[in-house]
């Protein structure tokens, strides 16, 4: 249970992310499932490189406060919206060219 729960942190924070994206940036025309799925996405990716970037490491025991649960949550969260982001452009730009 350990190691899942950094990655259940980063999914749901990574989907509020994308979720937020989706809303500021109506333009984009994405679906609820695009913004999910990016933000889940995301979210996975954007913790596991603040993690490593803060030393969170492998081993928990010597992960400092923003190398635990708080680093995945803010690094979800950002990773989701930027991935979200990204996605929402390349569809807006699919779309205007078709």
């Amino acid at each position: 249970m350990e190691a899942l729960l950094p990655i259940i942190v980063q999914v749901i924070t990574g989907v509020i992310g994308g979720q937020a994206v989706g809303a500021a940036f109506k333009t984009a025309a994405m679906g609820q499932l695009p913004k999910i799925l990016a933000g889940a996405v995301g979210g996975v990716g954007g913790g596991a490189i603040l993690g490593s970037l803060l030393g969170g490491g492998a081993d928990p025991a010597t992960a400092g406060a923003l190398g635990g649960l708080l680093g995945d949550a803010v690094g979800g969260a950002g990773g989701g919206a930027i991935l979200t982001a990204i996605v929402g452009a390349v569809m807006g730009a699919m779309n205007k060219s078709a």
